[in-house]
């Protein structure tokens, strides 16, 4: 909880400071923070009070401090003297997918717009393509923003719910009165976002245990208490929890986290077999029990395989279980290293050495140091020799690597014109290529297209990075013909990459099932800008459990020696 809180502040202050003009290094600064803090495992009042913040990957003597203020008051001084100097108008406009600080001054200092409402019917007025800097395309976008804005809601991404749901469900277990707790609903089934959390817990004694709920730390206020259920409010939104005792628990947890549509289908089934199914059990005719002690037996007792959580959609996994065709999914446990990652060289915040060594505590074979390219000056990319320099550093590196290997890469820019940021020559002197877009995403569709063709198109060429470009719930997908891409790619061998960070997903689910389905091969890979978004792959691993992929659908599965025969 706390660190989320931290997060925002810090993600607060950038916008802010975007707003007001402010020094880019400095917003880029308050952003890494930001997202080093909302990752990071450890206690952040345990941290500030050993004067440890400052191990915090982005996190200077400044910045602690700042940390400091925020887990006393919830704010720092810093913040509050920039919200005084921004209209809470151009703030709201901020929320809009790609409606980022600058354009929401301008829209604000143009037309004095206050509020979403005055906004739209200005856009669908044409009100604004008249203001400088403009134009159709950008109102066209602001419309299309506002409707994501409202059609995702207050929703909670992924990587925000779950660590969250865990440390809440880790807390119940502790009291005396637990037996078990574990986290159920959307959040189980890995779902990218959520709107709410879902807790189910066992326990003889349900009283005293909601006692222990509604007064457990990061609970801001009760929305309702009873015997065994009782919502509260918390900073990532709502947690539902449901107590039973600890003979209806598998029953629990399984009505609790399966869809509606896949209860439904379950329900039939059990009455075809003269059962009846529901959160407390599995029950004949006449009411009597079966002995269920697992979700598996459920399943069992249906005459079916057991179904993974994250398949539990009604997407064919019922008929797929009658039948004894359940895919072996992939588990995180598959996963042999990671094939996008930055470091210091572009846009990281921790070096080569720090990043493989966090790799490899990770039992990873194999690490790719793809950083950026010069044309994304933003990022502080690498130009060709940049990349020589780079080499020399990581050939030392893996010189006192023993069992593991840094993999020399790039994430080398498809440019708007459809070239790429690097000449074939420097490509095919790496170990690895990952080719992505990070500009003109409002060109159209048919340029998108072509742009990532061409890139699929090139021998040197590994992976297409994050494919669609979305950032879930502030940047729509660009507009890309993706049938067009999983037929060239799985025509050129070419890798498409399910990006595991949380503000990602990149293949999302229903679109990796398509390219699996048609034998193109998917890379697993968080993005990492420093060590501790390394474990985000248990998302992008969720992701690809969701489209039902096998561990031979994933690149890097594959042993060291194999990716490389691979590669080569």
């Amino acid at each position: 909880m706390k660190n989320l809180e931290v997060a925002r502040a810090f993600l607060e202050i950038a916008g802010l400071l975007e707003v007001l003009g402010g020094d880019p290094f400095r917003i880029r600064a308050y952003r890494r923070a930001a997202r080093s803090v909302e990752t990071h495992q450890g206690d952040l009042e345990e941290m500030a009070s050993q004067g440890r913040l400052q191990e915090i990957p982005g996190v200077g003597k400044a910045l602690s401090s700042k940390i400091q203020e925020v887990l006393e008051s919830g704010t720092c001084r810093y913040l509050e003297e920039l919200r005084e100097k921004v209209p809470v108008e151009v703030l709201q406009m901020m929320r809009i997918p790609g409606v980022g600080a600058k354009t929401a001054a301008l829209i604000y200092r143009e037309m004095g717009i206050v509020g979403l409402d005055e906004l739209e019917t200005a856009a669908r007025a044409r009100k604004l393509r008249d203001i400088p800097g403009l134009g159709e395309k950008k109102e066209e976008a602001i419309i299309k923003g506002i409707e994501a804005l409202r059609r995702h809601g207050e929703r909670v991404l992924l990587g925000i719910a779950l660590p969250v749901a865990e440390a809440m469900a880790g807390y119940l277990r502790s009291l005396p009165q637990a037996v078990d707790a574990r986290v159920a609903g959307s959040l189980r089934r890995m779902k990218e976002s959520v709107k709410d959390i879902d807790l189910v817990v066992s326990s003889w004694d349900p009283l005293a245990l909601m006692e222990g709920f509604v007064s457990m730390p990061g609970v801001k206020g009760v929305i309702r208490k009873g015997k065994t259920e009782s919502t509260v409010a918390t900073s990532v939104g709502n947690v539902d929890l449901r107590v039973v005792e600890p003979g209806q628990f598998p029953a629990a947890l399984h009505h609790f986290t399966g869809s509606k549509e896949h209860n439904a289908r379950l329900r039939g089934i059990a009455r075809k077999a003269g059962l009846g199914i529901n959160e407390y059990g599995v029950f004949r005719e006449d009411g009597e029990a079966l002995g269920i002690w697992t979700e598996g037996g459920i399943y069992h007792a249906l005459g079916m395989a057991y179904v993974p959580p994250e398949l539990r959609e009604d997407l064919g996994e019922v008929e797929a279980a009658l039948d004894g065709h359940l895919p072996q999914l992939v588990g995180l446990e598959d996963i042999k290293g990671d094939l996008h990652i930055h470091s210091t060289w572009s846009d990281g915040v921790a070096t080569i050495g720090e990043m493989a060594e966090a790799a490899r505590a990770r039992g990873y074979q194999y690490l790719a140091i793809s950083d950026h390219t010069s044309s994304l000056k933003i990022a502080g990319g690498l130009d060709e020799e940049g990349l020589r320099e780079q080499a020399r550093e990581i050939d030392g590196i893996n010189e006192h690597m023993d069992s593991f290997r840094v993999l020399r890469g790039t994430e080398v820019d498809i440019l708007a014109s459809g070239r790429l940021d690097l000449s074939d020559a420097v490509l095919e002197d790496l170990d690895i290529v990952v080719a992505s877009i990070h500009q003109g995403f409002s060109q159209p569709r048919e340029v998108l297209t072509e742009r990532l063709e061409g890139a699929l198109k090139n021998p040197h060429v590994d992976i297409i990075g994050h494919p669609t470009g979305r950032l879930i719930g502030r940047r729509e997908p660009y507009p890309v013909d993706l049938e067009r891409v999983l037929d060239l790619a799985s025509r050129t061998g070419t890798a498409l990459e399910i990006n595991a960070c949380p503000d990602r997903l990149d293949l999302k689910d229903e679109h990796a099932r398509k390219a699996a389905s048609q034998g193109v091969r998917i890379a697993i890979n968080t993005d990492a800008h420093d060590a501790s978004a390394l474990p985000d792959m248990r998302y992008g691993v969720g992701v690809a459990r969701r489209a039902w992929l096998k561990p031979a659908d994933i690149l890097n599965t594959l042993d060291l020696e194999d990716l490389l025969d691979y590669l080569g």
